[in-house]
């Protein structure tokens, strides 16, 4: 059994990895600050079956006594909403990082420092390896980029992980898939900002990865978590109406400020490194949302 702490334990990816570590036997303390980016009752929601303690990491101690590791996927996340807070997405970003790495160096506690693809931005090459240069197009992607610069900064033992479009139930109401059945369930028309081609990932791949990179990952490793299939989101769009035997009305609009043309992860370094290998193809996982939906929408 190991220690761990989870920031951002009542998020989307968050609640995943900590029913896995419970599931497993390791002792958790899940932190979250509930914040007001999407509904707080979601999150109460996705953290239903585990305790959570409220804590604000930008402004208040993280203490960290005999703990083992410490899982930091708290984050301010969103694209488009950046440019126009970009103090929030510093706030929780950046200061909120180096408080949790400080604490973390003091206490001597390992990190796996969850960030995002969008520090590649427009990538220079697909796909995309680790060490591409770095270009994010979003103030969001500039504060992933920076809070990984500190894990190279503090004291720390850390580990990198770049996400690239994770779904799966409980996904963020933002995010695309999640807006796609949202559309699908109402008969509503969904608006889609350009055709972009993304690397999706399915959670469950996502929470395995992370595990994989705390137990075995070595210090100052960068990881690209992605899914082995890249699709556009036109395509995904058609699998999605297959699955639930319905049709979606699109309406095209201009890509969106901030978003990259394309993402596609090189991941031949954590498969030789740790090997780990996304395992669920694009329909199954989307099957798996689909049904969730149906259910979450039943239970009502």
């Amino acid at each position: 059994m190991s220690r761990y702490v989870v920031t951002g334990a009542a998020g989307f990816i968050g609640s995943h990895l900590t029913e896995a570590l419970l599931a497993r036997g390791d002792e958790v303390r899940a932190v979250d600050a509930f914040t007001d980016y999407y509904d707080p009752a979601l999150k109460e929601e996705n953290a239903r079956a585990f305790d959570v303690e409220r804590l604000d990491l930008a402004a208040e101690e993280l203490a960290l006594d005999r703990v083992d590791g410490v899982f930091h996927l708290a984050a301010q996340p969103g694209v488009r909403p950046s440019f126009d807070n970009f103090d929030v997405y510093l706030r929780r970003n950046v200061l909120a990082t180096q408080r949790v790495l400080e604490a973390s160096a003091r206490a001597g506690a390992r990190v796996v420092l969850a960030s995002s693809s969008s520090v590649y931005g427009d990538a220079e090459e697909y796909p995309t390896p680790e060490d591409a240069a770095p270009r994010p197009l979003s103030p969001y992607g500039i504060t992933k980029l920076a809070a990984e610069h500190l894990t190279r900064a503090t004291p720390v033992e850390a580990v990198v992980v770049r996400y690239f479009t994770v779904y799966g139930p409980r996904q963020r109401p933002d995010m695309a898939f999640a807006r796609l059945i949202d559309a699908l369930l109402s008969d509503r028309e969904f608006e889609l900002y350009g055709d972009a081609s993304r690397s999706f990932t399915f959670v469950a791949d996502v929470v395995a990865a992370t595990v994989a990179a705390m137990e075995r990952a070595p210090g100052g490793a960068v990881y690209n978590v992605g899914g082995g299939e890249e699709a556009s989101m036109r395509d995904t769009i058609a699998l999605l109406g297959e699955i639930a035997g319905r049709e979606l009305r699109v309406r095209a609009e201009a890509r969106a400020r901030g978003d990259a043309r394309r993402t596609s992860a090189d991941v031949s370094r954590i498969r030789g490194e740790l090997g780990w290998s996304p395992a669920t193809s694009l329909a199954e996982g989307l099957r798996a949302q689909w049904s969730w939906a149906l259910d979450r929408v039943a239970a009502r």
